[in-house]
Formats: structure tokens, sequence, C-alpha cells
């Protein structure tokens, strides 16, 4: 699997979007026992996104009780091959976590996921398994075998999301059920999120989570988060609650030239767009504007389509509906990803 997805995505991994960002916090995290201890933190994170690839890159340093220091990173990779039939697709995606203390204790943990993908747009599911480990200092390295079940869905402008994780833990499963979604109305995201560990030897227990990120500038905003974790059986740590606050500066920045966003032609009170589409028999358009329902194209020429648009002024994302079965972004428009392993073009009405 692992060289099927590496000769079809490396080759093509070059040109994509990139943004980095620099986070500065303070917080406090709350123990089952009673015992809190508050901090503050610097968090840089680093994302990179193209057709069938995305990575995201995120680390914390983080302030402890004694002098001590506290350093946590994460990558996550999601990758694709095309379309293999409809909208079956060849996923994959690998996480690779760790922490370090200046007193000398470390962890670590992989997790590793091969699944098959059905994406039709604004909804989609996934299903796949892999190998999840994870090591303590001083300790022998645990190996576990991790199956998920996902599904999103993008309705009126919330992302939905759900995933079912069974996972084979020293002998014995425990299910994690975990569901949220995502509301972004102008310069506001707010995020909620839950989880529920099921387990008949591990006990059941469960958490929730909250988010607001602000833009009070086009690269600055303003995030506060509060909730609970579940217990990391890889890593060693405890379930806690926490509350923090913080800004965060973003710099926008391009792996290597881009395409430019589509900009529609104006035509009397109407926008006018254009694809070339070879082979099409049928294309759609679909996007935020109308909550992704395929509004079809008009055929003017040898493999040219036509759409009349009512948008207003500012940035919208879209895809295409071809032949009634594929979802695509059309080449030379520009992309971003939707969040849920898949990219939407990018509209600009000035």
């Amino acid at each position: 699997m692992a060289l099927l997805l590496a000769a079809e995505l490396l080759p093509r991994a070059v040109i994509g979007q990139a943004d980095a960002s620099l986070g500065l916090g303070a917080g406090t995290v709350r123990y089952a026992g009673g015992s809190s201890l508050a901090t503050v933190s610097l968090s840089p994170g680093f994302t990179f996104d193209r057709p069938a690839f995305s990575t995201a890159l995120n680390g914390t340093l983080a302030s402890l009780p004694g002098g001590s220091w506290f350093a946590q990173g994460r990558t996550d990779t999601w990758a694709s091959t095309a379309p293999l039939a409809g909208p079956l697709r060849l996923g994959g995606e690998l996480l690779l976590s760790g922490t370090t203390r200046t007193d000398g204790s470390a962890t670590g943990q992989a997790d590793g996921v091969a699944e098959l993908v059905w994406n039709r747009g604004n909804w989609g599911a996934a299903a796949g398994a892999g190998p999840s480990s994870g090591w303590i200092t001083a300790g022998a390295p645990i190996t576990a075998f991790h199956a998920r079940a996902r599904g999103w869905w993008d309705h009126r402008g919330v992302e939905y999301s759900a995933a079912i994780e069974p996972t084979r833990f020293l002998g014995y499963w425990y299910t994690d059920l975990s569901g949220g979604g995502t509301l972004a109305r102008g310069p506001v995201t707010f995020s909620v999120w839950g989880t529920a560990r099921v387990s008949r030897q591990y006990g059941s227990r469960g958490s929730g989570s909250a988010f607001v990120q602000w833009f009070v500038a086009p690269q600055v905003a303003i995030e506060v988060g509060a909730g609970n974790y579940l217990p990391d059986p890889y890593q060693g740590f405890p379930g806690a609650g926490y509350l923090t606050a913080g800004v965060r500066l973003f710099h926008v920045a391009r792996k290597a030239p881009g395409p430019p966003p589509l900009l529609p032609e104006r035509r009397g009170d109407s926008l006018v767009v254009r694809f070339k589409m070879e082979g099409a028999r049928a294309v759609a358009i679909a996007g935020d504007w109308d909550q992704w329902q395929p509004l079809p194209l008009t055929s003017v020429g040898e493999d040219l389509w036509e759409g009349v648009l009512a948008l207003g002024p500012g940035v919208h994302h879209f895809n295409l509906l071809v032949d009634g079965k594929d979802w695509v972004v059309p080449r030379g428009v520009a992309f971003v990803s939707d969040g849920m392993g898949g990219m939407v073009g990018v509209i600009v009405v000035p």
C-alpha cells in the first residue's frame, strides 16, 4: 500500500499551498485527582495542501512548575490515489507525535491507516485499518491493531464528521466513538467535538471540547479552547480538563508558484465561468453559495462548458461534477483543503 501511494503521489507533490503560523498563549490543566497547573506556551504550525495530498506539522513548547519545560511535536500526513472507479480512491494517513521534558522523560507514538475512500463532493466516507505504536522512556514499545470507519458531510456551511475506531490493545478491545462539527461565519470559526471510549476491560468514559477562532485582522486570530481529553494509553498521559486562550499569527506563503483563483467574467448583473473538460458528456458546478447543489453547465463548444452564477463579493469554494460521478477541481485554478481529505477550487469575486 505504501509503495502504491508513493509511486502515485510523490512525483506530483511538488506544487502546493503552504501556510505557517505561530501561537502565543496561556492555559490551565486540571487532572482527575484535583491537581492543576498553569502554563504559558509557544505553538508553531505549518500546513501544506495540494490535490490528493496534505500535511500538517504542529508543536508546543510549554512551561511547567519548578522551572521545567515540556515540548511536543505532531505531524499528520494524508494522501490518496487518483479515482480508481467513480468516486472510489485508495488513501493513507500517517500520524507521528512525540514529547520530551527537560527533566529527562520522553514519549513517542506512530499511527498508520490505509483506507478505501468514497468522496462525493460535499459528503464522503472511508474505512481502513493499520498499526499503532507507542513508547515511553525506559519502557518497551507497544504495538496495537487499529481500525477506523469515518464519514463527513458539509451542509449549509457546517462541516460534520464522525468516526468509529476499534483498537486491540494488549489483548483487549476498546472503541472510540467521536463526532463533531465546525461552523465558519465571516471571521469567526466555531468547533465542537465529543468522544466516548467504550470497553468492558478498560472501562468506559467520555470527553468533549469546544474551540473558537476569531480573525481580528487578515493574519491575526484570537483563539480560545476548553474541554477535556481522554487518557493516552500509548504515551501514558492521564486524562485532564483544560482551558486555553491566546493569539495566533499567520503568514501565508507558497511552496512554489501556484495557480491563481478563478475570476469570473461579468455579463451584466451575472457572473460567467467557463471550464474545459476533455471528453466530458455532462458537467455541473456546486459550491458553498448554494449548499453544494449541482448546477448543470452548458456546452458552448468542443470540451468547453459555461455557467452563469449570481455570487456576491468575496471568496467562494466550488467543485465540478463530471458525468454525474466524478468530483474534480479544474486544472489551473487555485485550491484549498476542504478539511475532509479532499480539495475545493477557489472563486474570487471583487
